[in-house]
């Protein structure tokens, strides 16, 4: 962990929004920031009646209460790197039990899962960890780039190129995940750590958001609004506005300092 002055003085802004979108009756979204630890978590929940919404709550709920208490606790001697993607991956694995076993013994929740992705932002650093196809983004001087890759039949097809990316945006299974929290009786949760610059906006979003806005649509939007809400409230509204067919959350964090030339913000976007 980089110990300079200019790290440790390295604060984040959060900012966060949810929407049942144009086509949904009910929101199986959730978000949970924990601004005390650092700590950012989305989900994205699936099944039938009301079992995805259960879902989503209980990962990020589980999560938030966990990882939060023991990030919190670390606090005075900041926790390691390793140390923290282990505390991630635990908490994880007992929230996907918990759902797996609700799952099971509520006929109302059979099958029942959801996606996840969760932030810990540190000074210069942000751990990141990611189950299905919700995802995350980074804006820096101008340039959207996705951190996370899906956890999804489409990207599978992608990678071993039996699809193009211009046959992908008309595919019909998009929403085909390969993992998911609480499906089975255990997940891996995919982890990376990224060097953070001040300057720096992350999002983190469900698929109601990037299935309806592609990454230049999405700097766009983000670089028109002059505050973190604004820019999460003007998402919500152009998911919508594309079609909102599903329900649509947003996570938006910002890493305050003193930028380095070239990485002043997210803001002017070039499209």
């Amino acid at each position: 962990l980089d110990s300079t002055p200019a790290s440790r003085h390295m604060t984040y802004e959060f900012s966060s929004a949810v929407d049942a979108g144009r086509m949904r009756a009910n929101n199986e979204d959730a978000v949970i920031v924990d601004e005390a630890s650092g700590l950012a978590i989305l989900a994205d929940g699936m099944g039938g009646y009301n079992a995805g919404e259960v879902a989503s709550h209980m990962v990020t709920t589980f999560v938030a209460s966990e990882l939060g208490r023991w990030l919190r606790d670390g606090r005075e001697a900041l926790p390691s790197v390793p140390d923290t993607r282990r505390a991630m991956e635990i908490c994880v694995d007992n929230a996907n039990r918990a759902i797996f076993n609700s799952s099971n013994s509520n006929p109302n929740y059979a099958g029942m899962g959801t996606t996840l992705v969760v932030g810990v932002f540190r000074p210069s650093q942000l751990i990141l960890g990611h189950v299905g196809d919700s995802r995350a983004y980074r804006l820096r001087a101008g340039k959207v780039q996705q951190l996370t890759r899906d956890h999804s039949l489409l990207q599978e097809q992608l990678d071993a190129g039996l699809i193009t990316p211009e046959q992908a945006l008309y595919a019909t299974h998009k929403n085909l995940v390969t993992r998911a929290v609480g499906v089975e009786d255990t997940v891996m949760l995919e982890v990376h750590t990224h060097e953070v610059h001040p300057g720096d906006l992350f999002l983190l979003c469900s698929d109601g958001l990037s299935d309806m806005l592609d990454d230049n649509e999405i700097g766009f939007v983000i670089s028109g609004q002059p505050t973190l809400p604004e820019a999460a409230s003007a998402l919500i509204d152009a998911a919508n506005q594309a079609g909102g067919r599903d329900n649509i959350s947003v996570i938006l964090a910002r890493c305050d300092g003193v930028a380095p030339a070239g990485a002043r913000s997210w803001w002017p976007f070039k499209r």
